[in-house]
């Protein structure tokens, strides 16, 4: 993608004839420089370039309106670019509206030849992996089943599995991955991991960043239609936090405030991502504006539910209190063992007086982090599951 932009127009111009045939008068005989933006246009895109290596996976992030979604529909070919150019090799598949080209009154197997065509498989590539696309969705008992009486997740799931084995060179995906039920999403995730395994180009525009942290290896930050950032996924994805979160925070106004917060993983390297299990050194320094005693800084992980999953003090945790001057700031560093489930969590920090019960600032999120377990473990704890016996006890050949 080089150099792209594109422009929109905001609702009608024109309401009469009588208006429209002198603008379209003027404009013949004056017309506008090249480039320039017309009463009501804006720009979606402006000038927008990266590139994405063979078998490489990129993600694309930005808050609503960036131009994630124009940036998918110029890529597959929905929409045509006002100005730049873009080159696309080998054969593409988009995962941006799953189940886009069903029919409803059609049966699942029906649908299946009908969605698999439609995304450029042939009769006898659908035949080949009609039972996998089946066996993948779980709607075996129901596949002959016309589809509008299956549910909006049974429906998804099809959908979703129907495109996953059209086994293209790029793959585009848009917000897919939470499909279904938790058993499916997780599926959904190992077959984009297979994807990218197998050497398949991916663009992944996506609001779950714990997806993008784990799939893709570098991502695009878009603010307002403009390339922010590029670069390793774990650095854009701290900048687009930062920013949030300064955009949630207000300035903090008390006298004692939290200035800085850093995670550091097992190998002392600042991170976003951690093992189920891993420990985990949070740094804290706090500030004042006037002389402050008897402090406290609490502690708390909430998970995305916003369930408070832990909840501490340094004063609890029996380390005393302590004093800070706008001279001599206060650092602090406490180590977590994150004995959690697969997910995202966000790490919240108060400044607290217990004493005469003062807060003198609360942060929430201070941190945004993710948490990987390599055991299909769910929920927020994560209590390492052994199986130590799997079977009857009763030795062979013995009647029941």
């Amino acid at each position: 993608m080089e150099s792209v932009s594109k422009k929109f127009r905001r609702g009608e111009l024109y309401d009469s004839l009588r208006d429209l045939v002198p603008a379209l008068t003027r404009r013949l005989l004056h017309p506008p420089p090249k480039g320039a933006l017309l009463k009501g246009e804006f720009w979606a895109l402006k000038d927008v370039s990266f590139d994405v290596a063979r078998g490489e996976a990129v993600g694309v992030i930005g808050e609503n309106g960036a131009g994630k979604s124009t940036i998918l529909k110029i890529l597959t070919g929905i929409i045509r670019p006002t100005a730049g150019a873009i080159r696309v090799r080998g054969r593409v598949s988009a995962l941006i509206e799953v189940g886009a080209g069903f029919h409803p009154d059609l049966t699942g197997r029906e649908n299946i030849y009908l969605n698999g065509t439609i995304l450029g498989m042939s009769r006898a590539e659908i035949r080949r992996k009609f039972d996998a696309i089946v066996d993948f969705a779980g709607l075996a008992e129901f596949i002959d089943t016309p589809v509008k009486r299956y549910s909006s997740g049974m429906y998804a799931r099809l959908g979703f599995s129907v495109a996953v084995h059209v086994e293209p060179d790029v793959l585009i995906v848009d917000e897919v991955l939470s499909v279904g039920d938790y058993v499916f999403q997780r599926k959904c995730t190992d077959r984009m991991f297979q994807v990218v395994r197998g050497g398949a180009t991916v663009v992944f525009v996506s609001h779950n960043l714990h997806a993008v942290n784990d799939l893709c290896s570098r991502t695009v930050l878009l603010h307002r239609g403009r390339v922010e950032q590029v670069g390793p996924t774990a650095e854009v994805v701290r900048t687009y936090l930062d920013r949030a979160r300064q955009r949630m925070t207000e300035e903090p106004a008390g006298d004692a405030f939290i200035a800085g917060v850093r995670m550091t993983g097992e190998g002392g390297a600042e991170g976003l991502a951690f093992r189920a299990g891993e420990r985990v050194r949070v740094e804290v320094e706090v500030r004042s504006r006037v002389p402050c005693e008897r402090l406290s800084l609490g502690i708390q992980v909430y998970d995305e539910e916003n369930y408070n999953v832990f909840n501490t003090a340094t004063e609890r945790l029996g380390a005393g209190n302590f004093a800070v001057t706008p001279e001599h700031p206060f650092r602090c560093a406490v180590d977590l063992q994150m004995h959690l489930g697969e997910g995202t969590y966000f790490l919240g920090l108060t400044l607290h007086r217990y004493d005469i019960q003062r807060q003198y600032d609360r942060r929430l999120p201070a941190e945004t982090f993710f948490v990987r377990s390599e055991q299909d473990v769910r929920g927020a704890a994560n209590l390492y599951p052994r199986v130590v016996r799997f079977g009857s006890d009763r030795p062979a050949g013995e009647a029941s």
